[in-house]
């Protein structure tokens, strides 16, 4: 893993670190998987998320807007199915 690469994950982990508490407010969460290109983001979303009717929505406006905070040249945020 690249300096560069390294550093795009410890923002995307600060974006994660800013969003969590209002997903633990509603007794939920969320964990970084991956990232390709340095430009797509992969998470999970756990807790009460997961079943959630508007977990789609907190992903692309709280979620996606939050990373893009930190790291404007992400692409696209999406979240993968609890295991």
């Amino acid at each position: 893993m690249s300096k560069s690469q390294k550093a795009i994950i410890e923002k995307i982990h600060l974006a994660l670190d800013e969003i969590r508490p209002f997903l633990n407010s509603d007794g939920g969460d969320i964990s970084f998987v991956s990232i390709e290109n340095n430009k797509h983001v992969k998470v999970q979303l756990h807790g009460a998320c997961v079943g959630c009717s508007v977990n789609q929505m907190t992903l692309k406006s709280g979620v996606e807007m939050t990373i893009k905070k930190y790291l404007p040249e992400i692409e696209t945020v999406t979240s993968i199915e609890p295991q």
